[in-house]
């Protein structure tokens, strides 16, 4: 046999990478394997920096503000008005502000994307591979290539369904942290409706201690003068003074409320406290209460809807499919492995190979890993019943608590009506020359102490109906538009 003619050299073809010099038919195989490295890299993601900075993004804190026009643009696609230099900012609107503001939501939203990025991974099919192994053999008789060029595919095949199974367990996965963001937007509302009720009792309690104490001072230049007139004793004005000064410590306390409160709003909210100057807030969801509040329904709907439950509930679906993933890893993959080896010497070797590996399942069947799973899917279990039975806990608890302000309020409210009705009485009595100025004085502060104890009253039924609604999470309490509002912030924040 004589041997084969060389190629022509401008046929000849060099891989630099490798520093060999192949012939036509392992040219093409070369090519071939290039092409397809060169396609498979052309759709990679590249890095892309994005260095944060303190400096700017406490910048960017800072300069938050209620009056900015994206929020402004915010609230009137969510068919909230914006409030102008001299309106009101509600609860409604307040809360709106929370979901396009507010951190903890959105760090609730990025780890949302984050577990739905998984989603890919757990739907990616394994990349065939390729080998390429030259070599060198200079004993091939009339040869006039010493060169040897094997090209091997290793093509996986999963068996027993596990990428479904990943694909499920990933779904289950994203579905419990879309339910993590609903639990969000409850706190987010929750901490808004706190420190805006806050502010409000703060308001209410100074401007009450105030008209207490004006109705203290009187009843002490009253004292006064009878002190002067030998009517009565030191005793008497300083048991009035000390009053007066509690009053006032009273007093200074609520107006500390009210400024600490502002700074909790402002948290809330996600904004500095100086983008609350200048704002003024209505009180208007403070003013009374809703009568019944849970239906029966309602509390069962909740023990089944809370986003805390159905994020138990979700966690448990993607332990079974954890489960399901490990039974099918007993059924070992399947690695088909075509191959094609060439020689240009005289012999032309031209050979092709078609292989397959399986790993067999001797030594183990993924029984550790399989247990493992179940005592999760088990663990997951325990947990949702333990959400639920805790929900149910709230839930009753609030109930007791919220009935039993109620009642408190009730007595309050027939106190007080006591109180003013003998203020109005001895009034009277005083403007019909009957009466004393002095128990007029007296009443009034009683009276005025009685509406405080009907204020503390109504905050605390305030602050069980919070509880009550956090417990609940009710429509009736934060509307599907609210929610939909925050997924709104959500995607813009995402762009």
């Amino acid at each position: 046999m004589s041997p084969s003619p060389l190629p022509h050299p401008m046929r000849r073809a060099e891989s630099v990478g490798w520093g060999l010099r192949w012939l036509r038919p392992a040219d093409r195989c070369g090519r071939a394997a290039i092409a397809l490295a060169v396609l498979g890299l052309s759709g990679c993601a590249h890095f892309e920096a994005r260095p944060l900075s303190p400096q700017d993004s406490a910048a960017s804190i800072e300069e938050r503000s209620l009056g900015a026009e994206p929020l402004r643009s915010f609230l009137e696609a969510n068919h909230a008005s914006a409030p102008g230099p001299l309106d009101s900012w509600n609860l409604k609107q307040l809360t709106l502000a929370a979901f396009y503001y507010q951190p903890a939501l959105a760090e609730a939203r990025a780890q949302l994307l984050a577990i739905q990025a998984a989603e890919k991974s757990a739907g990616a099919r394994p990349n065939p591979s390729l080998s390429l192994t030259p070599g060198y053999d200079s004993g091939i008789p009339g040869s006039s290539s010493p060169w040897i060029v094997p090209l091997s595919f290793d093509v996986p095949v999963e068996t027993g369904g596990k990428r479904g199974y990943r694909q499920e367990q990933a779904r289950h996965a994203t579905e419990a942290a879309r339910w993590a963001v609903a639990g969000a937007v409850w706190q987010a509302r929750s901490r808004v409706r706190a420190a805006l009720l806050g502010l409000y009792a703060g308001n209410e309690t100074e401007s009450v201690l105030a008209r207490e104490e004006e109705a203290q001072r009187r009843t002490i230049r009253l004292l006064e003068g009878q002190l002067g007139a030998g009517l009565i004793s030191n005793y008497e004005i300083s048991q009035a003074r000390i009053t007066l000064e509690g009053t006032r410590l009273a007093r200074q306390q609520a107006a500390a409320q009210c400024r600490q409160a502002r700074v909790q709003l402002a948290g809330a909210l996600g904004v500095p406290a100086k983008a609350l100057d200048g704002c003024r807030f209505s009180f208007a969801d403070f003013e009374g209460l809703p009568g019944e509040l849970t239906p029966p329904e309602v509390r069962r709907d909740a023990l089944l809807d809370r986003a805390d439950v159905r994020g138990a509930l979700a966690d448990y679906a993607a332990s079974q499919s954890a489960l399901q993933l490990e039974i099918a890893k007993q059924y070992p993959d399947v690695h088909l492995g075509p191959g094609y080896s060439w020689n240009s010497g005289s012999a032309g070797d031209s050979e092709w190979a078609l292989g397959a590996t399986l790993t067999l399942p001797i030594l183990n069947r993924n029984e550790g890993p399989i247990a493992e799973a179940k005592a999760r899917r088990e663990a997951a279990a325990v947990h949702f019943l333990a959400v639920q039975s805790q929900a149910l806990n709230e839930i009753d608890a609030a109930l007791a608590a919220y009935s039993g302000a109620q009642q408190q309020l009730a007595a309050a409210g027939a106190l007080q009506e006591s109180l003013r009705s003998r203020l109005d009485s001895l009034t009277a009595q005083v403007r019909a020359g009957d009466g004393e100025p002095l128990a007029v004085a007296t009443a009034q502060a009683e009276a005025e102490a009685g509406a405080q104890s009907r204020l503390d009253a109504l905050i605390r039924a305030h602050q069980a109906l919070g509880q009550l609604e956090d417990a609940v999470q009710s429509p009736l309490t934060l509307s599907p538009d609210q929610v939909n509002a925050a997924g709104q912030a959500f995607q813009k924040a995402a762009k």
